[in-house]
């Protein structure tokens, strides 16, 4: 079995092992068949981490996966070996008062694949084998494994979406126009928004943007004044939806939104600056959005009924033993959008 492992800073290495264990009750044994590149899993290759979260010790990369069911353990049903099916990296404990509460995202004891913010780390799923518990996984008819490996970037955006309330003739900021960007307009799309404007620091995902729906799109690097019409008086947009995790985005996005408007930051990019005043005098709320849980299986459903089409943002697949120059191109906003590995080709 091949295993993409990070030990630190662009130190990336693939481990070969026969490590492959029999699933328990209730587990599935998966063959992983694509997976994608995460603006987490750049940190650690470019950074070894964010934020305060390090690398303490190597670790297993990924989180965005689909894959073939390979192996029923005990007491799993709905599934049959050669399903093609997504996986959830969301793993709960269910018995911390955040699980007891609902708010399965928020457990303390998450095991979230690919993630060193506990220790020891929560190895992640960028390898061709993967037991997993039955109740991660969703059937994925209809779908390429490409598509079906998108489920988790588009169940963030989905939560997000459940923070913002209805997006029915509402005017919308999308600010930083990667994968989660990109995504957060298809689902406004969907969702209802009359009006969709997007910022970006660069041209090619502003492209993306475009395409997938906004009906406006601001080089702010180009034109820093770019949003001046929408920061008139007080604002007129309705809803932002912060995904580059910079304060100067957080700030042009606030001075755009009218009185009783909506932030949704998703962007993780540290500690960044609010301007208090600004949310105090408008009355605007500002609500923190992070990962998903629930919102899963409703991903791979509107994918396979084509109500999301999730297909543009995908730019660039390399096999496995490409792993560095894929992880290279991921980090090239001039040029690429969602890059994936393909663990099927050698």
């Amino acid at each position: 079995m091949r295993s993409l492992v990070i030990h630190k800073a662009r130190e990336l290495k693939l481990k070969l092992s026969e490590d492959v264990r029999e699933p328990g009750p209730r587990e599935i044994l998966v063959r992983i068949v694509a997976g994608g590149i995460c603006g987490t899993d750049l940190h650690y290759y470019n950074h070894g981490g964010f934020g305060a979260v390090r690398l303490m010790e190597p670790m297993i990369l990924g989180h965005e996966v689909s894959g073939q069911v390979e192996i029923l353990g005990k007491d799993v049903s709905g599934f049959q070996p050669g399903d093609p099916v997504a996986v959830s990296p969301s793993r709960p404990c269910r018995t911390c008062s955040h699980c007891l509460d609902g708010l399965f995202n928020q457990c303390e004891h998450m095991r979230f694949y690919g993630s060193a913010m506990p220790f020891p780390h929560i190895q992640g799923a960028f390898r061709d084998w993967l037991v997993a518990d039955a109740d991660q996984l969703v059937l994925a008819d209809g779908l390429t494994a490409a598509e079906a490996a998108m489920a988790e970037p588009l169940s963030v955006c989905l939560h997000a979406l459940q923070h913002a309330g209805s997006l029915i003739g509402k005017r919308i900021l999308v600010t930083g126009c990667g994968p989660i960007g990109t995504l957060m307009i298809l689902v406004a799309r969907w969702a209802g928004a009359d009006e969709i404007i997007a910022t970006d620091l660069s041209e090619f995902p502003l492209t993306k943007a475009a395409e997938v729906g906004a009906g406006r799109t601001v080089n702010v690097m180009a034109e820093p004044n770019g949003l001046e019409d929408c920061q008139a008086g007080k604002g007129r947009l309705d809803v932002l939806f912060e995904c580059s995790g910079a304060a100067s985005a957080l700030a042009a996005g606030i001075a755009a939104l009218r009185p009783g408007g909506t932030v949704i930051q998703l962007g993780l990019g540290g500690d960044m600056s609010v301007p208090m005043q600004a949310l105090t005098a408008k009355e605007i709320s500002l609500k923190g959005s992070f990962r998903f849980h629930q919102e899963f299986g409703t991903a791979v459903g509107l994918m396979q009924k084509r109500l999301i089409d999730v297909r543009p943002i995908h730019t660039h697949t390399f096999a496995l033993d490409d792993a560095v120059a894929a992880l290279e191109t991921a980090g090239d906003r001039t040029k690429a959008m969602k890059v994936q590995l393909d663990f099927a080709s050698c």
